[in-house]
């Protein structure tokens, strides 16, 4: 974990620790919600189904929360909920799961109405059509690779639990496979890029 996350990290867990469920929930997406919002628009083709999919994450956090273990960090844990609902939303599953209203929920509601009504980081930038166009053809599993890697910074071994299938810790060999298939897609959008 970065020196910069620890104090953040920190925080949360005190908040966990006492007791102080919607408190947690809060101070995370206060820490975290621009960034996997920002992920998730990554991800995305249109903004609202990055929206469905940061709801229904955050829906996940608070559900799950008083069940999280601490095997990794919060800010671990929020990109692998949020990986997961996107690939939920993007299957339409789910339409089939009961929700909670997220009018319910105060500290999710504010982290949705704020990512919503600020401008994601894409849509500053002057080259945003080329790296969509790019990004397009890539797969949703590529997308959250470069994501977690370029965009997010996260170390191997936490893009590794977040990518995973299961809760097992990640093996030398699975984040050696994940670093040798990043240096593959840097290198086929080399070639894109070229070819664009």
């Amino acid at each position: 974990m970065s020196t910069d996350a620890e104090p953040v990290e920190a925080a949360i867990r005190a908040r966990f620790d006492a007791g102080d469920l919607d408190g947690t929930i809060a101070k995370a997406l206060e820490a975290y919600a621009d960034e996997l919002f920002g992920f998730l628009i990554g991800l995305a083709r249109e903004r609202t189904q990055a929206e469905d999919a940061f709801s229904a994450a955050c829906e996940r956090m608070w559900r799950g929360l008083p069940k999280f273990r601490w095997d990794s960090t919060f800010r671990v844990w929020a990109y692998r909920i949020a990986r997961n609902e996107f690939l939920r939303t993007t299957r339409e599953v789910t339409k089939a799961r009961k929700h909670t209203p997220i009018s319910d929920i105060a500290s999710v509601r504010a982290a949705v109405d704020r990512v919503r009504s600020s401008t994601p980081i894409y849509e500053r930038t002057e080259v945003k059509d080329k790296f969509a166009e790019l990004r397009a053809q890539l797969e949703p599993e590529d997308l959250m690779l470069l994501g977690l890697r370029i965009d997010r910074k996260l170390p191997w071994t936490d893009i590794a639990k977040v990518l995973a299938a299961t809760d097992d810790e990640p093996s030398t060999r699975e984040v050696a496979a994940l670093r040798k298939r990043f240096e593959r897609l840097k290198a086929r959008l080399r070639e894109l890029a070229r070819d664009t």
